[in-house]
């Protein structure tokens, strides 16, 4: 089934009251789909977290294989040479310049 079907349900008197004060009687298609999609998400993530089944595999995370530490040590050790390269470059645009400002100074004579 694709596309929107119509659906005929039965809400309590109080409850849709309620969902009126909140949102209107305009708005109550739009609130119950949207709490209805949210619905669906948390139990459909329920039954993940309450699955044996792992929730990924190691041959789709090969980045993982010598253990999550030995992962998060390396990409620090990569943030940190790109921070040392990062300063370094800006020292050197800075050291250019300095150079170039001093060349088209007037020379105070």
């Amino acid at each position: 089934m694709s596309g929107t079907q119509r659906a005929h349900i039965l809400i309590p008197g109080d409850l849709l009251r309620e969902i009126d004060d909140l949102v209107g009687p305009r708005g109550r298609s739009a609130f119950l789909l949207e709490t209805a999609r949210q619905e669906v998400q948390r139990r459909k993530l329920l039954r993940v977290l309450e699955s044996e089944q792992p929730a990924w595999k190691t041959d789709d995370h090969p980045e993982l294989k010598g253990g999550t530490v030995a992962y998060v040590q390396q990409l620090r050790r990569q943030s940190e040479r790109h921070d040392v390269a990062e300063t370094r470059n800006r020292l050197r645009r800075q050291k250019l310049l300095s150079v170039r400002d001093r060349s088209t100074k007037p020379n105070p004579k």
